[in-house]
């Protein structure tokens, strides 16, 4: 490597001269090789640098016309080897006026010791056809006077957090709307695949359930993973009318095993079922079960969903509104027509879209909404008013698991709300 120039008007570092000061200073030549310094070539073809032995660096200018001459030279090979045909410029009037700039320049520097450049003011483009027309489209169209607005990052709060990740959570979520698709439970309520069992029946279970969910004060994760097994099961196996709380109790054991931390024991759900039914019978349905699931419980339930949206509607400390979307959400698990006909994500999707209208949120779907659901507003509607009809009809129905839960004052109560009529209205 070429050592650094030596200038001779720099001072010694705490004013110590060095050994050999003159015999390093011979022997140390400028950076040639960058093209910075104008040499003269000695008798013995060694570079000297002019001007009393003070290295002359290049002007701004005329390093700029160097590096211009070479890359012109290349496109013109390049387009040359291409087959295009190159029109030569003549460039004279140009290094004349960079040989002006470059004078006044150097009288400049000789006068005051420093050149400052100042910018050259820009005129202002006139648009082109294309976007005089593409404007006046616009105009014409209403587009211009319709407000932009922002999707929010609802995971710029969750950085910091490793349980969020935040680097893979987009694609966990693709991920789910691929599986949800797979594992979706197919139409069960005929004559052949459950000739013994009906809705209403499911529709009692489901309901007794959630208060055992609630009596026993398990996550919100396992009471949907519950509903999700026992459908899985019923769709796949014939069961008899006198073993189907025997599979949702069962049911719910595995939902505990796989998401609490404390599990409830099998004689915690003998005991709750009145003893209708033993150990042994609780023990060999779960093994059935998991036998005819092959073991599959990761699967994505409306829950997942549910927290994402959640999170993309409203502010952290919103616990209305959180409330509000798990009691539509319940509803709609409750409702065998709701769960079967819709999938997860877009339950879900419809149960914020449904709790927006009852607080009268404003607007009732936003781009952000949007953007995280998937869904736009007009395919909600249909599931939304559903989950709505569900809640004008809970008070005075004789299913009422979910209404008396969210009617309590550590769910906000917030069953009690008026119900959505505009929703329903708007058909």
């Amino acid at each position: 490597m070429a050592a650094r120039p030596l200038l001779q008007d720099q001072p010694r570092r705490g004013g110590v001269q060095q050994k050999n000061g003159e015999g390093d200073r011979k022997n140390r030549t400028a950076l040639g090789d960058i093209g910075n310094v104008v040499t003269a070539r000695g008798g013995n073809g060694i570079a000297k640098p002019q001007a009393g032995n003070r290295p002359l660096t290049r002007s701004f200018c005329a390093q700029l016309v160097a590096n211009a001459q070479v890359a012109a030279q290349k496109n013109q090979t390049t387009l040359q080897k291409q087959g295009v045909q190159v029109v030569d410029v003549n460039v004279a009037g140009a290094r004349k006026t960079v040989a002006g700039v470059q004078k006044k320049l150097q009288e400049k520097n000789s006068k005051h010791g420093k050149v400052e450049l100042k910018p050259t003011s820009k005129k202002k483009k006139s648009p082109t056809l294309t976007a005089f027309l593409t404007a006046h489209s616009k105009e014409a169209c209403g587009l211009t006077k319709k407000p932009q607005e922002l999707i929010v990052n609802i995971d710029e709060g969750s950085i910091e957090d490793e349980l969020a990740v935040v680097e893979y959570v987009e694609d966990i979520y693709k991920f789910y709307e691929i599986a949800e698709e797979e594992s979706r439970v197919r139409d069960y309520m005929n004559s052949q695949s459950q000739p013994d069992i009906n809705e209403k029946m499911r529709s009692i279970l489901v309901d007794w359930l959630i208060e055992v969910h609630y009596k026993f004060e398990l996550r919100q994760e396992t009471l949907y993973l519950t509903i999700n097994i026992i459908d899985r099961f019923l769709s796949i196996k014939v069961v008899p009318r006198k073993e189907l709380q025997l599979v949702g109790i069962a049911s719910m054991l595995i939902a505990c095993k796989y998401e609490e931390i404390w599990a409830p024991e099998v004689n915690d759900f003998v005991q709750i079922s009145d003893k209708a039914y033993v150990r042994e019978q609780v023990l060999a349905m779960e093994k059935a079960i998991l036998g005819s699931l092959e073991w599959y419980l990761t699967v994505p339930t409306p829950y997942m969903f549910l927290t994402r949206f959640i999170k993309a509607s409203s502010a952290p400390s919103d616990s209305e509104m959180e409330n509000m979307v798990y009691f539509f959400a319940e509803l709609g698990i409750m409702n065998y027509s709701t769960t079967i006909k819709y999938p997860p994500s877009l339950l879900a999707a419809s149960s914020v879209y449904a709790a927006r209208c009852t607080l009268n949120n404003s607007p009732s779907w936003t781009e952000t909404l949007q953007h995280y659901t998937g869904y736009s507003e007009n395919q909600i509607k249909e599931c939304a008013r559903l989950l709505v009809s569900f809640h004008m009809a809970a008070p005075e129905s004789k299913l009422r698991a979910v209404y008396k839960k969210f009617s309590k004052p550590d769910n906000g109560m917030v069953a009690l709300r008026s119900p959505a009529k505009s929703l329903l209205a708007s058909t």
